[in-house]
């Protein structure tokens, strides 16, 4: 049976305090080895990746939208909490008008030599200190729909499995292989021992277009994205293969970052797959 919640300070329903601060979530939910998803769609998704549940939170009326997730729950002995929409505000510092969340176990990620061995289509982004949990899940939803293999981020870069992160991503951050480089830009080897070709996205004097390297159609090609503000580090484009710059009109010189990998990763798909 769902577990009735009327006081935020349970500590039943530690996982889900304090939702929108992000420093304190950064903080402990890998410590604690969980995520949260948000959202029928969100949840299902990562269900359906074989992620494993901790618990439920939800308004009552999800009890009847999520009847079979609830009934696997009870099934496998794991909770179900319900309560009112004022206490669950109270209680993840927001209003949760999608309805419901879930704490989910936090995978092991796979190593990075796993990953680019096992990248079939020859394409990977790395998305170097993105900090920004929206332009993080847009890149791996970007990744997602136009055909990249695997993701890696650097090691200051924001958590894919933030909430905000997720929720951008529209859960495809369950379904895009991905992994922490450890050592950064000196992990760039494990890319080229593997035999890809880097490239960085880069306003530079000796940079090639867009155009331009995706006419070679690289069998393995590693695409590098940096954040919006500084762009990527000098160490970083010092050790890439290719410098490489989307050309511009309209007097802007650059895209946010998740529009710029959509339209990288869509122009350096593998031609003829």
């Amino acid at each position: 049976m769902p577990i009735e919640i009327t006081d935020p300070l349970d500590p039943r329903v530690a996982d889900y305090v304090s939702l929108t601060d992000v420093a304190l979530r950064r903080r402990t939910e890998p410590e604690r080895g969980l995520y949260i998803a948000e959202s029928e769609k969100v949840i299902r998704r990562a269900l359906g990746a074989g992620h494993q549940p901790r618990s439920y939170l939800m308004a009552r009326r999800w009890l009847t939208e999520l009847a079979d997730v609830v009934a696997e729950a009870e099934r496998d002995g794991l909770p179900v909490f319900v309560g009112e929409h004022d206490m669950i505000e109270q209680l993840t510092g927001f209003h949760l008008h999608r309805g419901a969340l879930a704490s989910m176990q936090r995978p092991a990620l796979p190593s990075v030599e796993a990953l680019v061995g096992g990248a079939h289509g020859g394409r990977v982004a790395i998305f170097e200190d993105i900090v920004d949990h929206t332009n993080l899940g847009a890149g791996f939803r970007a990744a997602a729909a136009l055909g990249v293999d695997a993701v890696l981020i650097t090691p200051r870069c924001a958590d894919p499995l933030y909430r905000r992160s997720i929720r951008v991503s529209m859960g495809t951050v369950f379904q895009v292989p991905w992994t922490r480089l450890g050592s950064w830009p000196d992990d760039l080897r494990l890319l080229r021992d593997a035999g890809y070709r880097t490239a960085a996205l880069a306003l530079s004097v000796d940079s090639i277009t867009l155009d331009e390297l995706a006419g070679h159609n690289h069998q393995r090609l590693a695409l590098i994205l940096g954040t919006e503000g500084h762009g990527l580090h000098p160490s970083t484009l010092a050790q890439v293969d290719d410098v490489v710059r989307i050309p511009m009109g309209g007097n802007v010189d650059s895209l946010n970052v998740a529009a710029a990998a959509a339209v990288a990763f869509y122009a350096t798909r593998r031609q003829g797959t």
